[in-house]
């Protein structure tokens, strides 16, 4: 018995070291992958473990300067590549968008345009930006440069034409302007045009010997060639020096080197290189810009590999960090060479299992004790499976009874819920419901699935037949619309809508049963008919001749724009209805007698209105005793000049801001009266004779005759007026004394002296500028 216990005791010893030793192995195991991934070398002894913490610190240490370095370079290349991924798609849009086109401008100006001239019906043609129609001549080329720093501003300048500048002008105060940016972002966006009008009177150059950045530039022929002309003069008149020394003795010159100056101001802009076709704008070829931007393009894609290689090294360098980081923090976990000292387990285990060996070959009772043991082991084992597999099987099948036993109680509750009738009518369709399902719900867990299918698809159907109805009703509105369009009167009752179809199908039914009113009373027939209808003919007639001074009043105004009367300034004719009060009530009787808006049924008003037409009528013929003063209002109130008093403003031309009001010349000094009648007069000369700016040779006629003129005015408004003409390119015949003949002198080119010595007949005698200018020098001396 005593060697029984002894055999027992020591499995049990045995089977506990043998637990041990492979949790040791376990741990072991784990402890050695730890060491490996940390780095150091292999840990065997208890030794070598207790010093193994000192290490643990140092390397930790080190570690996590590492990883900060290593961090620190990692976010500094993804920046790098994020920065040339977003600058290189950019230009890929730009790309994109310049193939699709020949200028020049940026995309941002391109998009915005778009949606202006998709709102407003129009074309690229009908509002162009200046850039798309200047370039640079070939032969001009070392000033490309500088002709983009001047002109960038104007360039980028959309130009809109007088008729489309009120819708322009609506559409870019009405809205945020907007473009799409980088990454599908709506970023605010700057849009400046020009309003161009639509007579263009370009003015004469003085002949110079000074060459001009303007010279430089070539215009696309087109309805702003003479436009952009005057306004490249203009903006443009900078002298191209080839030298400092030029470049300071010039008011206005600009350098190679994109150096500006402007009086008194200088300016040079190096933020880009001033021969970088990236940055140009002008022209209507955009080759070169194309290829600038590719060869940026390869770049960032360079640098952006570059970069991406960088991030992918230095994050498995980052990686390798990290894993050793995490491996001294797992080391940190085992805390006792006991626990991982794999072979003084090893060696308990075989202890026992020797002594237990010897003891057990030296009693035969005891291996047959054995043997059973093992073979009962057996048995318990087998009978363990099948009670596991017995519990599994009872398990599974009370958990499908409780499902069935809950599915069959929310079935009875669902049914419960409703009342008997609707039970019934549900019961009803379901032969419709089985043609509409392609599966029919079994349970109350599958009616959610199948009213969900079958809502979509009546939903869809829905759907269907109220984009149908809509169509139908839209139709329906568009010939309600064109009824009230054909018979305006009808408007007062009934609308253009679904909702008035009673009214509709009534007064359809009202035309075609009812018999129209034949038998009108013969008075008001007449009196519409004839005298009515005549007057308001009479009406519109003066009212087409006063509309008739609005277009030439217009029409001046425009020529006066181009006309400088001070620097930087132009005047403006105004007109403004007349506050005389016969012209007042004369226009007012005539539109409350033509005004078949105010018309009401009724004898009554017929005779009143009978009375009123008679009254005018007889004023126009002329009444017993006031004949004449009869015929002088007559002349006053239908002669549609009186109807306004007109008025000139000086107005700045940039702001459009009054600087100055005539309404008439009082209070002005003679030269001031003078200069306004000038500019008005050359403005008319220039309007009426249509001329033509910008040709080598036109047709248009050029030549005026002014008689006496000059003989009160000073000199200086003389010369004014001869400088104008002048820029105006007006050929002008002078009648004027001989006391203005030195000051008409430096504007003729001939002069034709006349006299009558006898007082019986006249003279002529033509001469040169240079004759008479010889012939008076010889009677000086």
């Amino acid at each position: 018995r005593a060697g029984g216990d002894r055999v027992g005791e020591l499995e049990r010893l045995a089977a506990a070291a043998r637990d041990d030793l492979q949790k040791r192995r376990h741990g072991r195991a784990l402890f050695d992958a730890t060491i490996a991934d940390a780095g150091f070398d292999p840990v065997t002894s208890a030794e070598q473990f207790s010093a193994l913490r000192g290490l643990i610190d140092d390397e930790r240490s080190r570690l996590l300067a590492t990883k900060r370095a290593l961090d620190t370079t990692i976010a500094d290349a993804i920046g790098r590549e994020k920065d040339t991924v977003r600058r290189a798609d950019a230009i890929r849009d730009e790309l994109d968008d310049l193939r699709n086109r020949t200028s020049n401008l940026p995309p941002d100006q391109v998009q915005l345009r778009d949606q202006l001239t998709t709102d407003l019906g129009l074309t690229h043609t009908d509002l162009p930006y200046a850039g798309e129609l200047l370039d640079v001549a070939a032969e001009h080329g070392e000033w490309r440069g500088a002709a983009e720093r001047v002109l960038r501003g104007f360039a980028l300048s959309l130009l809109v034409p007088q008729q489309h500048y009120d819708s322009v002008a609506e559409w870019v105060n009405g809205r945020r302007l907007t473009f799409r940016g980088a990454g599908g972002r709506n970023v605010g966006a700057r849009l400046v045009y020009e309003r161009v009008p639509g007579r263009q009177i370009p003015l004469q150059r003085q002949p110079s010997d000074v060459p001009v950045l303007a010279e430089c530039l070539e215009i696309k022929d087109g309805p702003f060639e003479d436009y952009l002309r005057a306004e490249v003069f203009k903006r443009a008149d900078h002298r191209r020096t080839e030298n400092i020394a030029e470049f300071r003795a010039a008011t206005r010159a600009v350098t190679r080197e994109g150096q500006v100056r402007s009086g008194g101001r200088h300016e040079k802009d190096d933020r880009h290189r001033v021969d970088d076709p990236r940055r140009w704008v002008l022209g209507w070829a955009n080759e070169r810009k194309i290829a600038a931007l590719r060869d940026d393009l390869d770049e960032f894609e360079r640098l952006q590999s570059a970069a991406a290689t960088e991030i992918t090294t230095m994050s498995e360098q980052r990686d390798v960090v990290q894993k050793r980081s995490e491996a001294l923090a797992r080391l940190e976990g085992f805390h006792s060479w006991t626990e991982l000292d794999v072979d003084e387990a090893r060696h308990r285990v075989e202890a026992h299992d020797a002594e237990r060996a010897r003891l057990e070959s030296g009693s035969s009772r005891l291996q047959e004790i054995t043997v059973a043991l093992e073979r009962n082991a057996e048995h318990a084992e087998a009978l363990n499976a099948t009670i596991n597999e017995l519990t599994g099987k009872l398990a599974t099948t009370a958990a499908a009874r409780h499902q069935a036993e809950q599915l069959r109680a929310g079935t009875d509750a669902f049914i419960a819920q409703h009342a008997e009738a609707d039970l019934t009518t549900a019961r009803a369709s379901y032969d419709a419901l089985a043609q509409r399902l392609d599966v029919m719900p079994t349970t109350a867990d599958d009616c959610p699935a199948a009213e969900s299918t079958l809502s979509s698809v009546l939903h869809q159907r829905i759907e269907r037949l109220t984009r149908e109805l809509g169509g139908h009703g839209q139709n329906l509105a568009q010939y309600m619309a064109e009824v009230l369009r054909r018979w305006p009167d009808l408007r007062a009752d009934m609308d253009a809508d679904v909702g008035s179809r009673a009214d509709f199908v009534a007064f359809r039914e009202r035309v075609a049963t009812d018999d129209l009113p034949r038998f009108e009373a013969e008075f008001k027939d007449q009196l519409n008919k004839n005298a009515i209808q005549e007057l308001a003919g009479f009406n519109n007639w003066l009212n087409r001749q006063a509309a008739s001074i609005d277009e030439r009043i217009a029409r001046i105004n425009e020529a006066l724009g181009a006309v400088p009367y001070n620097p930087g300034r132009c005047i403006r004719l105004e007109r403004e209805a007349t506050t005389n009060q016969e012209v007042v009530q004369f226009r007012s009787d005539l539109r409350n007698l033509t005004n078949d808006s105010l018309a009401v049924d009724g004898d009554q008003y017929s005779e009143q209105r009978f009375l009123d037409v008679k009254r005018i009528i007889e004023r126009f013929r002329g009444r017993d005793g006031h004949a004449d003063s009869d015929k002088n209002w007559t002349r006053r109130v239908t002669d549609v000049r009186n109807w306004f008093v007109f008025s000139a403003s000086e107005r700045d031309v940039e702001t459009d801001i009054e600087w100055e009001h005539y309404s008439d010349s009082d209070g002005k000094s003679g030269g001031q009266k003078e200069k306004l009648a000038y500019t008005i007069l050359a403005a008319s000369l220039a309007y009426q004779f249509g001329l033509e700016w910008g040709v080598q040779k036109s047709r248009d006629f050029r030549f005026a005759v002014i008689d006496e003129a000059f003989g009160r005015g000073s000199d200086v408004s003389t010369r004014y007026a001869l400088d104008l003409f002048a820029k105006l390119g007006l050929q002008l015949l002078i009648v004027t004394p001989l006391q203005k003949v030195h000051v008409i002198e430096p504007y003729v080119k001939a002069i034709g002296f006349v006299d009558n010595p006898t007082g019986t007949f006249s003279r002529l005698q033509t001469m040169t500028i240079e004759e008479y200018r010889s012939r008076r020098d010889g009677q000086l001396r």
